[in-house]
């Protein structure tokens, strides 16, 4: 209590001079009572104390409650304040999306060994720069793809680097304007309003300007980095053909210039990056604290005053006690129902966010069950898809198909959802290799799922902002877009990411797979010799082959190799599937 009085004061004390007009206030009151009182004009003044019946206590009790409310509400107004709470200083990193040129020009070695192998290094180091801050990576050729949304997890896109290359690419080609174009949408997907857009290439046109002022116009910067060198290097095209690939400096100046942001060289350090303001994440402050304190501020306690100045206020109601009765009995049950975890102020989008912020956390800790509790119930695509990521972490595959089918039932068409289920089935379908361990209980076997995003993405996400993580079985992992995160962290949370888990064993996984065809062969045997009515011996290699049967056999096997089993044939495959959808679509 000692402490109580040297530190009490008003945080904004100029509303005490309201004080001031109590007394004004009060004749006021006295006079219109007096004038409202018609016997006055038609009974002699030294009658009138005897003829009238006066409220006494009430009239008394009434304006004693106005004055207190009109002091209370003052007070309150003033801002009472006795202690201090830590003040948190919100600062947003601002995002960045790279966009990658992987043409057939990326192969010219007049950055040896190749552009390509040095752009791989650089990007390296662009994410140990920027570790923690939303990234995301497009590439673009002769259409645009997301490789991963925006991540705050850098290892999502470590991933991918390796298999980056223009043999991904469904169709050749050099359209700038459609990766800055596809990057701007994953900012915007990811509720972004400002952010940074990265494009590595060797030449621009003006398609590429004009994109690149339309992110500019959206609110993000499009800065370049120049890949190659003024002399330039042969390279082979797709179709076969010789060409000659030299850096245009004069066109990637103007491409920053309408993108409102700067140009660089690329160099064997990190001198470009630096120059282009993207070695590190940017900060933009949302809101800090000037108290002297740093990060503490006084405590405006003034709502405390509102409760007895409610409470007055219902006394102007001819049935207002059983009101303030039940607004006494409120305040005791107030604290604990928030305790327990019930805001009774929340709307239901609130709660629901609320939810999937926790279902995030909890993902991004490696504590699936919790996310999954958290994810349950959430009646949204963002919610069912994120549920779907933490049943597939927890190798529960036809749970996590399920949760994938509702959120494509909300929302149809959502990428996200289709790679993740794509990638989910295709696990709980391969057979258990024999380096596989014992599963957890209740697991339903199959590789360890990997995670974004995030939206990751996009971008994106949202993502907390459609932020969204991927599940991808650990034999093949995929980041998928959505947009964003938000492959996101988990949708409208922000989420951020997790790390993939590390890919099998390849020993391993070859022999698991020569198991795999053993017993096809043998299968296929079986129903050859039924179709012919000679049942092969029980535990015997079969040793002749009929025509049909070669023919199934090398059927079967071929399709084996078709299945992609690494990151650059998951790539490949996509961005196929997707140039075709695009295709047939009309985009």
């Amino acid at each position: 209590m000692s402490a109580f009085w040297p530190a009490f004061h008003f945080l904004r004390p100029e509303w005490l001079w309201a004080l001031l007009a109590l007394p004004l206030l009060g004749a006021w009151w006295r006079v219109r009572r007096r004038r409202d009182n018609a016997w006055r004009d038609h009974v002699d003044a030294h009658l009138l104390p005897h003829l009238l019946v006066r409220g006494g206590a009430r009239a008394r009790t009434g304006l004693v409650a106005a004055i207190l409310a009109y002091v209370l509400a003052v007070l309150a107004l003033a801002g009472p304040s006795w202690r201090q709470a830590d003040q948190p200083l919100w600062q947003a990193q601002r995002p960045l999306v790279v966009v990658l040129d992987l043409s057939s020009r990326i192969a010219a070695p007049d950055l040896p060994p190749s552009r390509l192998l040095q752009v791989r290094a650089k990007l390296a180091r662009l994410l140990d720069a920027r570790a923690g801050s939303p990234v995301a990576l497009v590439v673009y050729a002769d259409d645009a793809f997301t490789v991963a949304p925006l991540t705050d997890d850098a290892a999502n896109i470590r991933l991918y680097l390796d298999e980056l290359s223009p043999e991904i690419m469904p169709v050749d080609g050099q359209r700038a304007d459609r990766g800055i174009a596809w990057a701007t949408r994953l900012l915007s997907q990811a509720d972004f309003r400002n952010g940074d857009i990265l494009v590595f290439t060797d030449r621009a046109n003006g398609d590429a300007s004009r994109a690149a002022s339309d992110a500019r116009a959206t609110g993000y910067a499009v800065s370049v980095l120049g890949i190659g060198t003024s002399n330039g290097a042969a390279y082979r095209s797709s179709d076969g053909t010789i060409g000659h690939a030299a850096l245009d400096a004069s066109s990637l100046r103007a491409l920053a210039t309408a993108g409102g942001g700067r140009y660089a060289a690329a160099t064997t350090d990190n001198t470009d990056l630096a120059a282009l303001g993207v070695a590190s994440p940017a900060l933009e402050t949302v809101g800090t604290s000037t108290t002297p304190g740093g990060g503490k501020a006084w405590r405006d306690e003034g709502y405390w005053l509102l409760i007895p100045l409610m409470a007055l206020a219902l006394l102007w109601f001819r049935r207002g006690a059983a009101l303030v009765l039940v607004g006494a009995l409120w305040l005791p049950v107030a604290s604990p129902a928030r305790a327990a975890g019930i805001d009774w102020w929340q709307r239901s989008e609130q709660a629901t966010h609320a939810r999937l912020e926790e279902g995030a956390k909890a993902y991004r800790q490696g504590d699936y069950p919790a996310a999954e509790k958290a994810f349950a119930g959430i009646d949204t695509a963002e919610g069912q898809y994120n549920l779907g990521n933490a049943l597939a972490k927890q190798q529960r595959y036809d749970d996590a198909v399920a949760a994938y089918d509702r959120a494509l039932r909300l929302q149809p068409g959502m990428a996200d959802a289709i790679a993740n289920r794509a990638t989910v089935d295709a696990a709980r379908k391969r057979p258990p290799s024999p380096s596989d361990g014992q599963g957890k209980p209740g697991e339903q076997g199959g590789g360890e799922q990997a995670s974004s995003g995030a939206k990751t993405d996009p971008s994106d996400g949202k993502n907390p902002n459609r932020q969204q993580d991927d599940a991808a079985s650990q034999e093949a992992s995929t980041t998928s877009s959505g947009e964003p995160g938000k492959a996101q962290a988990p949708r409208s949370a922000a989420p951020q990411r997790t790390p993939p888990e590390a890919s099998p064993d390849p020993a391993a996984q070859a022999a698991a797979d020569a198991a795999q065809r053993e017993r096809m062969r043998a299968a296929m045997g079986e129903q050859g010799g039924q179709r012919t009515g000679k049942t092969p011996p029980e535990g015997a290699a079969v040793q002749a082959e009929t025509a049909e049967q070669r023919e199934r056999r090398q059927a079967v096997e071929a399709w084996l190799k078709r299945v992609p089993d690494e990151p650059g044939a998951l790539l490949k495959a996509k961005f196929r599937l997707e140039h075709e959808r695009r295709q047939k679509e009309g985009q």
